[in-house]
């Protein structure tokens, strides 16, 4: 079946679609959807080649499905990509560059990706602490001469 055809199929009824205000955007909650769109440029039900990234304990995994796969192949039809945690904002956005746009694989999806991946990669990070706060004027004064 083509995409089209597919996408036809289900862009009106399926169980990802969340629609929260009547006239506003709907979006989308399948895998392989990295804007929650739901459009047919970001749907990974319909398209024969998607990018997941998702966030694991081992670092971001990005899933492409291989392009020679057969549709009835499950686990053996995608790759897998793990970038481990701490290796770099720029290693990262490196390697999901390479496996998106520089190999031809849904050069369209590469904004989209990196925003995705740079999100978790800023979702990692733990936060640095906040500093003593200094007392300014006189109340500053009295705490700097009663230590």
């Amino acid at each position: 079946m083509s995409n089209d055809l597919q996408w036809l199929l289900l862009r009106n009824n399926n169980a990802f679609l969340v629609k929260r205000v009547p006239e506003g955007p709907i979006f989308s909650r399948e895998s392989g959807n990295l804007r929650n769109l739901h459009s047919y440029k970001y749907s990974g039900l319909v398209n024969a080649k998607t990018i997941d990234v998702s966030d694991t304990s081992a670092g971001i995994k990005v899933t492409t499905r291989k392009t020679k796969a057969s549709p009835q192949s499950v686990s053996k039809g995608f790759a897998t990509t793990t970038i481990r945690p701490r290796s770099g904002g720029r290693r990262a956005l490196g390697v999901v560059a390479k496996l998106t746009a520089k190999k031809g694989y849904r050069a369209d999806l590469r904004t989209a990706t990196l925003a995705r991946v740079s999100a978790l990669i800023a979702a990692q990070k733990e936060p640095k602490p906040s500093p003593a706060k200094k007392f300014r004027g006189k109340k500053g004064k009295e705490i700097a001469e009663s230590s």
